[in-house]
């Protein structure tokens, strides 16, 4: 688990986790609204490195802070900012755990110790240092979801052609 100071005092927690056996019960609970504590579970194939979950998080907060959320919580607008996507739905889906995910990564805001312990405790399966975000990686299902090209890559990086695109969604 590794702590982000994200703004005015606001920190996001992360914790990155392999070969997880019980995402089909993580994702009922989310989305019955049982999960205790609550925490946002994102598709780590997805995810090539936390900047860009920041960028999501920072975004999240300025939405919570204005009382403008899209989503019903912090943590289900985490994964939507994240996702680059108007489409909540589709965001959800997309960079949210499905039933067969099996590589998750596990946030939640302001989080004390004890909290992402009991984060860590809902997840079947194995922690991983963030480090392992880079290698495990699945780049071309992350060019096909964010529509970046070989050629923007030969500029800039994975992470960096992900963080633009959540900054500038709205305004596009």
């Amino acid at each position: 688990m590794k702590v982000f100071e994200i703004s005015s005092g606001n920190t996001l927690s992360l914790s990155l986790f392999t070969e997880v056996t019980n995402s089909k019960e993580l994702l009922d609970s989310m989305q019955g609204g049982t999960l205790e504590p609550e925490a946002a579970f994102l598709n780590a194939s997805l995810i090539p490195d936390v900047f860009p979950v920041l960028a999501a998080a920072h975004k999240t907060l300025i939405a919570k802070s204005r009382e403008s959320l899209t989503t019903r919580t912090p943590h289900s607008e985490l994964v939507y900012n994240y996702s680059g996507s108007k489409h909540i739905t589709e965001s959800l889906k997309r960079c949210g755990i499905a039933d067969s995910s099996n590589y998750v990564l596990a946030a939640r805001f302001n989080a004390s110790p004890d909290e992402m312990e009991a984060v860590g405790k809902l997840i079947n399966g194995k922690e991983i240092d963030l480090d392992e975000l880079e290698a495990r990686a699945n780049q071309a299902q992350i060019q096909k979801h964010y529509k970046i090209s070989s050629l923007e890559l030969g500029i800039s990086s994975l992470a960096d052609a992900i963080t633009c695109r959540i900054a500038a969604r709205d305004t596009l």
